[in-house]
Formats: structure tokens, sequence, C-alpha cells
């Protein structure tokens, strides 16, 4: 049994985490902690705050007790908006206090496009538009090309969550650009985990999604690698080898 560890803010999309789990049909446990998000905006100065050393330390304790082996900070703006080198030092404070390998969506959207071994993305995001400039800035730093950035202005995590696949598939076909190599969905208040098949029938190619990304990175951190196709391209890939 792997068990993989999740500090997820708030309640808006967390029945992603078990679907997942289920779809993964392996001895594979998936942890879920509740973080105190504070302020729910998607606003630069509160997603800081609720990225805080101090709000993810409280939820800490609870995974080491479970016996978790790894650690994701199931957020994607609460990481991204510390820029490149704050989100890095952001993860390594959370390594040192669970005392076990770590990381956030951020970071598990650029491992995964290196994944893929693709380069050019498109980004759709539910975020104003300065927040998904900052994604978009971050997975530069990761080594892709953004072809195209589709921002949606919602305020709110709990506004996102009230999104079904019509919106979803909507938002996705928006993002789209024919230079892109694989479309990015960003924010883990999106519910995602039942629409993946569906989201990549449509547009004919790779498609990240939070929740998706965020349960792949835990199982990298871990050294496990599970065959799940309803959970997309990312989880039937093959192992780039570097030579």
């Amino acid at each position: 049994m792997t068990a993989l560890g999740f500090l997820y803010p708030g309640h808006s999309a967390e029945d992603d985490y078990p679907r997942i789990e289920q779809l993964l049909g392996s001895d594979i446990r998936v942890d879920l902690v509740h973080t105190d998000i504070g302020e729910d905006a998607h606003r630069v100065d509160a997603l800081r705050e609720m990225g805080s050393a101090e709000r993810l330390a409280a939820g800490v304790e609870e995974l080491r007790l479970a016996g978790t082996e790894a650690v994701v900070w199931a957020c994607t703006s609460g990481s991204f908006v510390y820029g490149w080198e704050g989100a890095h030092e952001q993860v390594r404070t959370l390594a040192r206090r669970a005392g076990m390998p770590a990381s956030s969506t951020a970071f598990a959207f650029v491992h995964a496009v290196q994944e893929l071994g693709v380069r050019r993305v498109a980004v759709g995001a539910t975020y104003p538009d300065d927040v998904a400039s900052l994604f978009a800035d971050f997975l530069r730093a990761g080594g892709a090309e953004v072809v195209a950035v589709r921002s949606s202005g919602i305020i709110t995590a709990a506004e996102v969550g009230t999104w079904g696949e019509a919106e979803l598939l909507a938002l996705a076909r928006a993002a789209d650009h024919t230079d892109a190599e694989a479309v990015l969905l960003p924010d883990t208040a999106l519910h995602t985990a039942a629409h993946i098949p569906a989201l990549e029938k449509e547009l004919a190619k790779p498609v990240l999604t939070a929740n998706q990304v965020t349960v792949w990175e835990a199982l990298r951190l871990t050294d496990r690698r599970v065959n799940a196709p309803e959970l997309g391209s990312l989880f039937t890939k093959e192992p780039i080898i570097q030579v």
C-alpha cells in the first residue's frame, strides 16, 4: 500500500480525490487534509496568505500520523503566486515540516508537461487575467512555451466548484490553440476527474487538470507508476528515458 498525502484548501472539488483513488485501481491510498483558506479570493495577496507556511503546517501532523509517504500542496494558485523561487521555498519548507518528500500542484503541472514530452501548451484558467498571467510565467520558468492563455475572471473557488462538464468543456475549447500540444486547466477547485477522457476526445490532444496532476505528482514522489486510462494521457504515457 502506498499512502499519498494532500493538503487541500477549503471545500470545492475535494470529491475528485476519492474518485481518482478509485480510478487508479491499485494499492494506492489517498489521504486528504483540508487547510484553512482564509479569504476565498483569486487575488494575489489572498492567495499568498492561503499558501503561507503556517497554514500548510497546520495539516501536516495529521498526514504524518496517517503514515503518508509524500505530501502535495493541492493548490495551483497558492503556489505559483510566489514565483519560481518562492514556490520552491514553499515546498522545501513543507518537506522539512512533514519529514517527507513534498511538492505542489504548480510544480505538478511543470513535471507533467515534461512527462508528456511536449513543449507548447495552452492554458484555460478560471482565474482573473492577472493571476492567469502569473501561471503562464511560472510555466515559462519551467521550460514550457505558453502559446495561449484564456482566463474566466472568476474570483472565488466556491463558484468554480459549481461548474459542471458543460462549463469545463467550454473553457477547454476556448483555451485550445492550433499550436498547442497540450491544454492545461489549473485550479483544484474545478471538478475534472470524471471528465478527462471527454476533454481529450474533444480536443484530440492531452489535457492536464489540476487534481489529476496533483495525484500524479504524489505518485511520482513515491516512485509509483500506475496505468489508468480513465485519467487521461498522463496516466498512460510511457516514461521518457533520459540518455
